[in-house]
């Protein structure tokens, strides 16, 4: 297999490469960097859910969703991957299934609507 600009380098260098083009707002370029990087490193959160955030400011919403899953089952208590798949789902209007995972992602913050009659 050819060497491409995206996957060339060690792990660590291509994990900064997809970070410098999301930071560059170059979603699709991060997502081309950090797709390869997750296949490799698959049980590291980090780099998927920087490309989950690639896909979904690329309005690749499936390809989102997919990888926010991935997250959500390994680790449920994963507050911000809950978040994203809350707003990936509202983007897709799915928005009974999103309040599901919004909620939770709120409770896992620690914000607690106050109900209480004081």
């Amino acid at each position: 297999m050819e060497t491409t600009y995206y996957d060339h380098g060690t792990a660590a260098e291509r994990w900064e490469r997809g970070r410098q083009f999301f930071d560059a707002q170059d979603y699709a370029g991060a997502a081309r960097v950090l797709a390869r990087l997750v296949d490799e490193v698959p049980e590291q959160t980090g780099p998927r859910l920087l490309l989950a955030r690639a896909y979904y400011h690329s309005a690749q919403l499936s390809r989102a969703e997919a990888e926010l899953r991935v997250i959500v089952e390994r680790d449920p208590v994963e507050h911000y991957a809950r978040l994203m798949l809350g707003r990936t789902l509202q983007r897709q209007a799915r928005h009974d299934e999103a309040e599901t995972h919004l909620r939770i992602a709120s409770a896992l913050a620690g914000d607690f609507a106050d109900d209480r009659d004081d």
